[in-house]
């Protein structure tokens, strides 16, 4: 088994102004690299032997400051652990998107359907989960990933069967998700802890 906690990456300026950034990349504002502080603060005390990130440089920037407090090297980028693809609605403001596209779920031209956002995760958690326990074995791994809202939210729906995150519930940025991984199988062990 291995142990992914998954840490939504710092705040950017577009997510004080609650715009949807997506592939967009939108570096971390000085909130945001106080919020991966304090997720490092928060981590610190528990063995984690590696870290991992989305290339984009929200959550890039936030895995290297929490990798520096915690003494893990640098992270390895790894590209399928990026943001779901808003398509025509990457830049709008969230107000904007909801009065045009309705909700999180419909059709937008260019954008990657939540299920296809959790497949690809799926596999990157996967592809990790085994190269840890490969350089691990036979012990548990403790893995961090550093992610986005929108991947952490897939993933979420996914391994509850739709029912979590609740409906509004918002993803905070630097909040903390832990899973279990085996193979072939993800569990959401605790989701949401603030930093």
């Amino acid at each position: 088994m291995t142990l992914l906690t998954l840490i939504r990456h710092g705040q950017t300026d577009w997510n004080l102004a609650r715009r949807i950034q997506g592939s967009t990349d939108i570096p971390l504002n000085d909130k945001g690299r106080a919020d991966a502080r304090t997720a490092a603060d928060l981590l610190e005390g528990v063995t984690h032997h590696s870290i991992y990130a989305s290339p984009l440089k929200r959550a890039r920037e936030t895995a290297e400051i929490i990798s520096e407090s915690l003494g893990l090297g640098s992270p390895v980028l790894v590209p399928d652990m990026r943001e779901r693809e808003f398509g025509e609605g990457e830049g709008m403001l969230v107000s904007e998107y909801i009065e045009k596209y309705g909700d999180w779920q419909s059709p937008v031209p260019g954008a990657e359907t939540l299920d296809g956002v959790a497949d690809r995760a799926l596999a990157a958690l996967d592809a990790i989960a085994r190269d840890a326990r490969r350089r691990s074995a036979p012990l548990a791994e403790s893995v961090i990933v550093v992610t986005h809202g929108g991947v952490i939210r897939s993933l979420i729906d996914h391994v509850s069967g739709g029912t979590l995150p609740r409906v509004g519930e918002v993803l905070a940025n630097g909040s903390v998700h832990r899973f279990e991984a085996s193979p072939g199988s993800l569990r959401l062990i605790d989701q949401g802890m603030l930093v």
